[in-house]
């Protein structure tokens, strides 16, 4: 079984993604959603976690050579610890946004100039969380080398803000694999996958729809 069908078969099996096309999902931002994305859950599940822990080290190899694992805050903070650890590499995590006392830090840890960054991130959805956290790093002269992520929905906005940033990134699994793996395991009937389908194609449209 390949990589996007294992780590999507996890997260199906773990809960850590939930599918819901007759019922949909609120976003914090307000958006209807068939689909609810926890990845963190799967850190609960030590077989799990392995299989996420091993995947990510594999599929860091495309990223060499980088000298430090960075975090975004907060999701992306375990899965970057546990590739740091397993590489034998620093981490760092990366803020949204500054802490308003103490040493007023957005990065924590050691920030060392001129260190290659491989920036990671539990989920991309529009890709936002992540630029900024690259942002971020290279203020400080830490050039963002790639991102890698658990999971994408596969979402052309994201494709083009990293695409205007010259930033590559990859995940272990994406939608399409999700949808494959959870008809194949009995998830989703093949007549709810049409829903699925049009909700990534256009979900701000999909949302309005379904709400009327």
């Amino acid at each position: 079984m390949s990589i996007p069908s294992t780590i999507a078969r996890q997260l199906l099996e773990v809960k850590a993604v939930r599918l819901s096309p007759s019922d949909p999902f609120t976003w914090a931002s307000g958006m209807l959603s068939p689909i609810y994305c926890d990845n963190r859950v799967t850190l609960s599940h030590p077989a799990a976690r392995t299989i996420v822990k091993n995947a990510l080290v594999e599929a860091a190899a495309a990223f060499e050579p980088f000298d430090v694992v960075a975090g975004v805050a907060t999701a992306g903070i375990p899965y970057g610890a546990l590739l740091a650890d397993a590489l034998g590499k620093p981490f760092v995590y990366v803020r949204s946004s500054a802490k308003d006392h103490g040493r007023r830090n957005q990065i924590e840890g050691s920030v060392q100039a001129g260190a290659r960054v491989l920036l990671i991130e539990d989920l991309i959805s529009t890709g936002g969380s992540s630029i900024l956290a690259a942002d971020a790093l290279n203020a400080v002269e830490m050039p963002v080398i790639g991102v890698l992520a658990v999971f994408q929905y596969g979402f052309q906005k994201a494709d083009t803000a990293f695409a205007e940033k010259n930033i590559p990134f990859r995940t272990l699994t994406h939608y399409d694999a999700l949808i494959e793996e959870a008809v194949r395991s009995g998830y989703i009937t093949a007549a709810e996958v049409d829903t699925l389908k049009r909700w990534r194609e256009n979900p701000e449209a999909w949302g309005a729809l379904y709400a009327s």
